[in-house]
């Protein structure tokens, strides 16, 4: 979004309560409170985690796709005052790689507490309660929208990444428990099978 103004950009302001990662184990976003997303671009997740913690006051400028609790991000500032801008992957004329990192078996289970979104507004996976993130293409996403919205229980199963900045899983199976009150016995089940 390097060619937009973020001056002419409404501004939300929060608290970061967590990172959100993508499947490279990259972060793409933060939570601001209890339910606001905030999404950027891979590319500036090293900037971000430098000059914004988990507990930080930040500012972000960005674009609000209707209908979702989401902001793009185009400007955000930390409460130190440092402000990162988003040029474009190729600013500074390198182009953003992937890091290569080694994706694990993993499974988790629980009560969604937020749908999450890719830039455009498109659903993308959810944020469990215990903080994993679940990812997964959009299209896929779309079809399995019922299991990803607040308040259902899911078991997913998967490859993931987990590092000092959160725990993030690509999904390949996914499943409604039924019996919710079994969900805290899964996920401890689930952690000892890690």
């Amino acid at each position: 979004m390097h060619w937009i103004d973020p001056e002419c950009l409404p501004e939300t302001r929060g608290t970061v309560t967590q990172f959100l990662l993508n499947p490279h184990g990259e972060v793409d976003g933060f939570i601001l409170g209890r339910d606001q997303q905030v999404h950027f671009p891979p590319h500036l997740s090293r900037a971000v985690t430098k000059a914004i913690h988990p507990g930080d006051k930040v500012r972000v400028r960005g674009v609000k796709p209707r209908g979702v609790a989401m902001v793009a991000a185009v400007q955000l500032t930390a409460a130190t005052g440092v402000t990162i801008l988003d040029e474009g992957p190729h600013a500074g004329g390198a182009k953003h790689e992937k890091p290569h990192v080694e994706k694990r078996p993993m499974r988790a289970s629980g009560e969604v507490k937020l749908s999450l979104y890719g830039p455009k507004g498109e659903l993308r996976g959810a944020l469990l309660m215990d903080g994993t993130s679940v990812r997964m293409p959009p299209h896929a996403a779309e079809e399995l929208a019922a299991y990803l919205t607040p308040r259902v229980h899911i078991q997913v199963w998967g490859h993931g990444v987990k590092n000092r900045f959160g725990r993030t899983i690509e999904v390949d199976d996914i499943a409604e428990l039924v019996d919710a009150g079994t969900s805290a016995a899964l996920a401890e089940l689930a952690e000892l099978a890690e």
